[in-house]
């Protein structure tokens, strides 16, 4: 019996077929796929961490270099000497801590729930950093980072990246001439924490004063970087009582 290759029976057949054939090759894919994402995101997340605490390979003044996949896991360990996890008032020691969403923590955070705030605590050279990642928004999407303080609760690094902020302008805050900036930036103002602001109208652009609690914005992404002050601010807030007893110590 011959087939009618054009009927609309024909044609519904077919294209249901084909959603099936290549839905089952994309269900497959993910599948097997799966630990491979997750243990890439897993090292990329140690590599954020590091390189906010000046844990890299960047060999100018230009480049954003992290420490390559295959040394990430032992530098982790290396230079990572406590993660914590903030619950409330209790604090317990995590070696997963990085691995918390902080995005599904905000999310639980506004359905009732204590919220969880990882915080990793670093060594290098005799000094420690205090490293607190970040999530918020920016124009298009998501933004996240992390912000590393030493005991004085001066900035020693971010990093920043995003999902999908504008390519030449907000997609700018991942590069060195913007994140560099931050370095050595006090994030208190008079004794009370106020953060970082990003700001258009800066009177120094080459970033030489460190205790104004400003950074020069990016040309033509005004609302990326009201992103990122209010990104730095929010987390701050959240951090506050752990940086008090930081600060008290000092």
């Amino acid at each position: 019996m011959a087939v009618n290759r054009d009927s609309n029976a024909y044609t519904v057949l077919f294209a249901a077929g084909l959603v099936i054939v290549v839905g089952s090759i994309l269900a497959y894919l993910a599948f097997s796929l799966a630990p491979a994402i997750a243990e890439n995101m897993r090292l990329e997340k140690q590599q954020n961490i590091l390189y906010a605490m000046g844990v890299n390979e960047n060999v100018d003044e230009g480049s954003v270099n992290f420490v390559p996949t295959d040394k990430v896991a032992d530098d982790f360990k290396k230079y990572i000497v406590d993660q914590l996890v903030i619950e409330g008032d209790k604090i317990t020691s995590n070696k997963e801590a990085y691995l918390i969403d902080l995005k599904k923590e905000m999310t639980a955070a506004k359905n009732g729930a204590v919220q969880k705030l990882p915080l990793f605590i670093g060594e290098k050279k005799g000094k420690k950093f205090y490293i607190i990642p970040m999530y918020g928004v920016g124009l298009w999407d998501a933004i996240w980072g992390f912000v590393s303080l030493d005991d004085t609760l001066t900035v020693q690094g971010v990093f920043f990246d995003h999902k999908a902020e504008t390519p030449g302008l907000g997609s700018n805050i991942n590069q060195r001439y913007f994140m560099d900036d931050f370095t050595g930036e006090t994030i208190l103002k008079d004794g009370n924490f106020v953060g970082i602001n990003v700001a258009k109208v800066n009177n120094d652009p080459k970033n030489n004063i460190k205790d104004d609690n400003e950074v020069d914005a990016l040309a033509g992404a005004t609302i990326t970087g009201d992103g990122i002050s209010a990104m730095i601010k929010k987390s701050l807030k959240l951090y506050r009582p752990y940086l008090e007893s930081v600060k008290a110590k000092n």
